[in-house]
């Protein structure tokens, strides 16, 4: 069960989505979440806190969920990274109202936080890659070094582009949910394929 607030962010993450944050109103917010404007108030303060609220929520559930798959000792650095890729597809796939939020947001950098949010959220993957390739040189689960940075871009940026590329996919296949589900399960074993080639992993070696 989710919590007010959680009720209040999801709510507002919908309807910024669909009509941007200036077209978007507290009282539709209000609306939309069946509460009164002044919980909205308590909680948040205003909606430019709400807005940002819900970045910081989005990127600290990602970001932590990577770290704890970091701290597994049960898996070897391929087996964490896929863990990691999938969850991310996954995310994209189910939440794609805040993707695109964050995507629009990106484009402006009108609001600091959101963009410092978003930043450090970056740097956090990034050191995650990065501990994941050394770690797994040195443990001879990869054979091959390759940029970090093209790393974090194959992983984020063929998903981005997936995920905006979609409705003109589905409109030309004429596809429905099975053939998005269909889309997002080869766009991950496509991700993997490129990433075993980078990384020089072997299966069953």
């Amino acid at each position: 069960m989710i919590s007010k607030e959680e009720n209040i962010l999801f709510n507002a993450e919908k309807l910024f989505a669909e009509k941007g944050f200036e077209g978007t109103s507290i009282r539709e917010i209000s609306k939309e979440a069946n509460v009164n404007v002044s919980m909205i108030s308590y909680y948040f303060g205003s909606k430019e806190k709400l807005f940002e609220k819900i970045f910081e929520f989005r990127m600290n559930e990602s970001l932590s969920f990577a770290k704890d798959v970091i701290a597994d000792n049960k898996m070897n650095e391929w087996e964490k990274l896929i863990v990691v890729i999938n969850r991310y597809t996954d995310r994209v796939k189910n939440l794609k109202t805040f993707y695109l939020i964050m995507q629009r947001e990106q484009l402006t950098n009108k609001n600091e936080h959101i963009v410092k949010v978003l930043n450090e959220s970056k740097m956090g993957f990034l050191e995650i890659y990065k501990q994941l390739i050394e770690s797994g040189l040195k443990n001879k689960v990869f054979t091959k070094r390759p940029r970090l940075e093209f790393i974090h871009s194959t992983i984020s940026g063929t998903i981005f582009s997936a995920l905006n590329s979609l409705p003109i996919y589905k409109k030309f296949y004429k596809g429905d949910e099975k053939y998005e589900n269909l889309y997002f399960e080869d766009l991950n074993n496509h991700i993997k394929n490129v990433l075993k080639y980078l990384l020089g992993y072997e299966e069953n070696k």
